[in-house]
């Protein structure tokens, strides 16, 4: 699953789910969503963050080999079924590749990071580039 902005007539209006087995979309957040909780000037959608991207992560754990996670962000962490969800896929026996927002603060992100298989990388502005190669092969030699 993985989330993207969106943007109208240049202006970010808000920010799409996407499940990347089957690709269905839903909205993360938008501007103008009336309701939800805000983060800044979005609201976030839990019921698309739950029907798009907590289910996405689920049947990744359930049929793919690896479980990839773009973001774990303070809008999704407003969702209980997005964080089981997310602790499912680290709970399983898969490999996981996730996108944690530097500044989101929640008990799933420290015990994330805290685990002993876990490997964390901060992404910089030199090291950018560099780090889809990285990933690519550090998540095949755990596939292979």
């Amino acid at each position: 699953m993985i989330s993207r902005e969106v943007r109208k007539s240049g202006v970010r209006v808000g920010f799409e789910i996407i499940d990347l087995t089957n690709g269905n979309l839903g909205w993360l957040a938008q501007v103008s969503q009336k309701s939800g909780p805000q983060v800044g000037k979005y609201r976030v959608n839990i019921k698309d963050l739950e029907n798009v991207g907590a289910k996405a992560i689920a049947e990744a754990v359930e049929k793919c080999d690896v479980v990839a996670i773009d973001e774990i962000g303070p809008m999704e962490l407003f969702s209980p079924t997005f964080k089981q969800a997310v602790k499912q896929a680290l709970n399983s026996q898969k490999p996981v590749l996730a996108v944690m927002h530097a500044k989101a603060i929640d008990t799933l992100i420290n015990e994330a990071k805290r685990r002993e298989d876990a490997e964390t990388f901060t992404v910089t502005p030199a090291n950018r580039e560099d780090l889809p190669e990285l990933l690519t092969k550090r998540i095949f030699d755990l596939c292979s």
